[in-house]
């Protein structure tokens, strides 16, 4: 039984109704962020009951010391923790002395949660009797601001309802905070001074071993029915803690609100012994324009994000809340501002995976970024896998391998490995081939060829440095073979000729050997430099084309299909049909042991492969092993159902399709994998727009043009979605009816419907 407490609403993602035992998953699912920093929706004030407390700022972590029972040569000295920081957020809250605590509270009526997304914000309001007897009714509305990104407003509103109160606010910064998961409970901050300035409040910390220089800080307003009041605050300050106390009395029916501006400057973006300095600015720029400026210029910038990334859905509000949610939390994530970071598969919304980079990004991200903003968001994705080439090459170097190949990293905060799974970490090496995909995706969708002979050309180079010599020759089957590795299923450790890993080893090494001859032809200058830098030899290029061309691939004669891996058949082949619904999920309920020798399916594999080579192979093929596959799939990666979703869909089974579509858009709304409150799946809410953009839309390049298939599930009357396609924008519409086809700008466009060729006009709407 999924969760089924988020009520259904277009824009909203709204709780009712206060329940203890929600607050963790309550907490991940009304996250909010900004791309520079985030937090988990943990309440302002003082709770003692069952919470995850969590702030986040973009690319700060720690290096905490792997735990493991042996050391393995190779293996990573650390696992790169995304940091929970100082909290900024809270706001200490007692009413005739006694504090106000939802989890000590009498009673608890009238609580509502909000999150807004289009116009992104925060709420929560509700009615609290206290132990005291004294009846309030409170009013929050927080926001991490889109135009100053340091920064993040909080109005926190208390009404007595059945007496006068005296009400007192504290809001307070504490660097006394931890992350949940720690190997050796090691510090991982030090805090090195602490403030009171007046009104203003600042917290210097940093981060031990990367160092990390930060400073929190803040600054409050207190107002009564809605007039500022010119009061100071009394301070409190400590080793790890400062508070400014403000007390005022009120009537029955009266309000007192308390604006709170705080967040974050990090010497990432500024001079380590300026960011007191910084932050006074800040403060000066957001106080100067007030909380209900802000929270406009706040509502002006999401309609501009949704305005291009909208996706309409008219007659499923829980598909179109889902959608929605999806693309809210990505933006929230990642806005393409800033090239140094990454896109994390929990956001800003828990610290589970640590790191802040997976091939996540290359499968599964770069598309939605590339047509929903414009290319330069992707590039500087692209950029930042070059920037780490050298790392890339270090990490294959502490794993024996030489002459410059490169094996970029499972996960990573600066390029170098940090996963602590040595199946994952040693094993799981299709990651390479992602990257080397995202490269051929991004001039396959953009036409910019330019990042080839810039940056990429010498990525693809390490990678097929990396493959050719990780393959190695059977004399037995006189091919090669790839030993030991771990496909994107992780259901199944070590497997020989992982099908997937396989195809896509050769496809990265015939792919290089084609740019090296398009690099040389058209841009000698950059050929030069990257074989001077690369001391690349024409024997090399032919011993990688010798091992691509004799790749070794499993496969069954008998059922005419790619086989998982060898020994695939040997396992018993029960279906997930035929599977005990109680003993789901078997990442919860089985040991590591018989997972693994079961043929349960974590994700799409073979089908993975189908999915970035579909033009590879003919629909009938896509059939045979979708059919084969799927029914032994479990779909217990977030990564799983919109790879499903797409493939059903172009095999016309829009039920199937439909129902793989709203498990990934509701994955964490719905929690699926009983998982939600150790935070969101963002990464794979990248699947769930391609879900509808290359599922149902079957939206693909195809020579260099846009092409469509649109399809639509029954439960549909309509949807849209917006393309940025080489600077055009392009508006589809499907409904039961048919098609339609919107194009921005000056230029007409032609594209494929259904395999016709249909010309656009700038302005006018076309219909297919």
């Amino acid at each position: 039984m999924n969760q089924d407490y988020i009520q259904p609403d277009p824009w909203s993602i709204i709780e009712e109704g206060f329940d203890k035992e929600q607050v963790k998953s309550s907490e991940s699912l009304f996250s909010i962020g900004n791309g520079a920093m985030g937090q988990r929706a943990n309440f302002e004030e003082h709770y003692s009951g069952d919470t995850f407390q969590g702030s986040y700022i973009a690319g700060v972590y720690y290096p905490d010391k792997t735990r493991v029972g042996w050391w393995k040569n190779g293996y990573p000295e650390y696992f790169a923790k995304v940091l929970n920081a100082p909290n900024w957020i809270g706001i200490n809250v007692t009413v005739n002395g006694e504090p106000l605590d939802l989890n000590t509270c009498k009673e608890v009526t009238d609580f509502r949660r909000e999150l807004n997304m289009r116009e992104g914000w925060y709420r929560r309001s509700f009615k609290a009797t206290l132990p005291n007897g004294v009846e309030v009714r409170i009013n929050v509305t927080r926001f991490l601001s889109l135009d100053f990104d340091e920064a993040g407003i909080i109005r926190y509103e208390v009404t007595p309802i059945n007496a006068q109160a005296e009400i007192k606010f504290e809001p307070y910064l504490d660097s006394g905070i931890k992350n949940h998961d720690t190997n050796w409970d090691d510090k991982f901050w030090n805090t090195t001074n602490v403030i009171s300035d007046g009104g203003q409040a600042f917290i210097e910390a940093h981060t031990m071993k990367t160092h990390f220089d930060t400073c929190t800080f803040m600054e409050s307003e207190l107002y009564h029915n809605g007039e500022k009041l010119d009061v100071a605050p009394a301070a409190t300050t400590s080793e790890l803690f400062v508070g400014h106390e403000y007390i005022q009395k009120a009537d029955k029916g009266e309000t007192l609100a308390l604006h709170k501006f705080g967040g974050y400057t990090v010497s990432r973006n500024h001079k380590a012994d300026g960011l007191i300095t910084a932050a006074k600015k800040v403060l000066k720029k957001v106080t100067d324009f007030g909380f209900d400026e802000l929270l406009d210029r706040q509502k002006d910038a999401w309609a501009k994000i949704w305005e291009m990334s909208d996706i309409t859905i008219d007659g499923d509000v829980k598909a179109q809340q889902g959608i929605r949610f999806n693309i809210f939390q990505l933006n929230q994530t990642y806005l393409g501002t800033d090239s140094r970071l990454n896109i994390g598969p929990k956001g800003f919304t828990g610290e589970k995976y640590g790191g802040s980079t997976y091939w996540d990004t290359e499968a599964y991200c770069i598309p939605f970024y590339m047509a929903t903003k414009d290319q330069v968001v992707a590039r500087k994705l692209l950029k930042y896998r070059y920037n780490h080439l050298g790392k890339a090459i270090e990490n294959a170097e502490k794993l024996g391998f030489s002459n410059g190949a490169a094996l970029y990293p499972m996960v990573t905060m600066n390029g170098e490995e940090c996963h602590n799974e040595w199946e994952i970490t040693f094993e799981e090496i299709h990651r390479n081939g992602a990257i080397a995909f995202a490269i051929y995706n991004y001039y396959r969708f953009t036409g910019d060829y330019s990042y080839i002979p810039e940056m990429g050309l010498e990525v693809l180079i390490g990678i097929a440095r990396f493959w050719n010599q990780r393959a190695t020759f059977s004399t037995q089957k006189n091919q090669y073979v790839i030993l030991g590795v771990t496909g994107p299923n992780e259901y199944e450790n070590n497997v020989n000729n992982n099908w997937y890993t396989n195809y896509i080893a050769k496809w990265c090494i015939d792919y290089t050997v084609e740019q090296l001859q398009k690099v040389k032809d058209g841009y000698p200058e950059d050929y030069g430099r990257i074989i001077g830098k690369t001391k690349l030899t024409d024997a090399e290029t032919e011993q990688w084309q010798i091992v691509a061309s004799n790749l070794y691939f499993p496969k069954s004669e008998k059922l005419g299909i790619f086989l998982q891996q060898d020994g695939f058949l040997d396992k018993e082949l029960i279906t997930v049909a035929d599977l005990d619904k109680k003993q789901r999920p078997i990442n919860q309920k089985w040991s590591w042991d018989r997972i693994l020798r079961s043929p349960y399916i974590k994700q799409a594999d073979v089908l993975q492969g189908f999915y970035f080579f579909e033009d590879h192979f003919t629909i009938e093929e896509l059939e045979k092993h979708f059919d084969f596959y799927e029914p032994f799939t479990v779909h217990e990666s977030s990564l799983s159902p919109c790879v499903h979703s797409i493939q059903a869909a172009k095999l016309d089974r829009m039920d199937q399709a439909y129902t793989f579509y709203l498990r990934t858009s509701r994955l964490d709304l719905d929690d699926y994998n009983k998982e939600v409150e150790e935070g969101l799946h963002i990464t794979s809410m990248a699947g769930t727009w391609m879900s509808i953009v290359e599922g149902f839309g079957g939206m693909r390049v195809i020579d260099d043009k846009l092409s469509f298939t649109p399809r639509i599930p029954d439960q549909w009357k309509s949807y849209s979605f917006k393309i940025n396609f080489r600077n055009r924008i392009l508006k589809v519409t499907v409904d039961q009816e048919g098609s339609k086809f919107k194009l921005e700008g000056k230029e007409e466009m032609s594209i494929r419907v259904n395999g016709n060729r249909l010309v656009l006009n700038p302005g006018s709407e076309t219909t297919a």
